[in-house]
């Protein structure tokens, strides 16, 4: 299988052949303070808060397809996108990478490592910006098959096979915070009823380099403490589909064939009073 993850060696070769188009979703202070020569910076990839619904779903679409082809995405360029550490920023740069697929991009890959791997490479870093040559892409329909609603999320809770995979923090597994913004930032705690949980940082381990992805084994033995296999319909979610996205990225990689992810996640779940929730400790 063809790896979506990629070494600061092997993003240097594809810059230097003109292949790629580099994608910084770190915050613009962390960017202007220095990036890789040519990046774009694209901080809300991150930041953006989408409703699962049919008009929140068109004007996701319609938002993140505009950026992306101003940013010089062509529809023959590989997108590599990168944060700052695969686990200091709730993997953001993981939340590009299900975006571009979302949208049915061909060519997506990420950073393995961040600009924290670049760094310890001993990679150059620059402070210039570049103004990059507007490309444009078609969408493509079918991948969205990737991106659940809040009703695919209750016709899951409905189905024998599909594991609910939450991976969000413990504190907001247990119910005590209600995201990562703040203990009282939604207005409900708890979880989705039935989903088993694996923190989003274990699917990674400790190197130098900082934190990267377990191989390919150690994710599908994680996966196996809840009883997800490779052929389990895994549907994820977590406050914003940033750590999913990380999870998700994880889970394709170790060969995972059906993964989807309720973007909404708990960010819009806990906001609609007649949607269920386990409130209270899980055990």
């Amino acid at each position: 299988m063809n790896s979506a993850l990629v070494t600061p060696a092997e993003l240097q070769m594809m810059i230097d052949a003109k292949q790629a188009v580099v994608i910084d979703t770190r915050d613009p202070d962390s960017f202007a303070a220095g990036h890789i020569a040519g990046a774009v910076n694209m901080h809300d990839i991150f930041t953006y808060l989408a409703t699962s619904d049919a008009s929140g779903m068109a004007e996701l679409k319609e938002k993140f397809a505009a950026e992306f082809a101003a940013a010089g995405l062509d529809g023959t360029k590989t997108a590599v996108i990168y944060e700052a550490s695969m686990a200091s920023g709730f993997g953001q740069s993981c939340r590009g990478y299900y975006l571009l697929s979302f949208l049915g991009y061909p060519n997506v890959k990420v950073m393995h490592g961040g600009f924290a791997a670049w760094l310890a490479a001993g990679m150059p870093v620059t402070t210039d910006t570049s103004a990059p040559q507007p490309g444009g892409f078609e969408i493509d329909p079918a991948a969205a098959s990737i991106m659940m609603d809040a009703e695919d999320m209750k016709a899951a809770m409905a189905d024998e096979k599909a594991v609910i995979l939450d991976v969000r923090d413990i504190d907001e597994w247990i119910a005590e915070s209600s995201s990562p913004y703040g203990k009282d930032f939604c207005p409900r705690k708890g979880r989705i009823p039935g989903a088993v949980w694996i923190e989003w940082y274990r699917m990674m381990k400790p190197t130098a380099e900082g934190p990267m992805i377990k191989s390919k084994a150690e994710v599908l033995a994680e996966c196996a403490t809840v009883g997800i296999t490779a052929d389990t319909p895994v549907k994820l979610y977590c406050f914003k589909g940033a750590r999913a996205s990380n999870t998700f990225l994880a889970l394709k990689e170790a060969g995972i064939k059906d993964v989807a992810i309720y973007f909404g996640s708990w960010n819009e779940w806990s906001r609609d009073p007649s949607l269920p929730i386990e409130e209270g400790l899980p055990y």
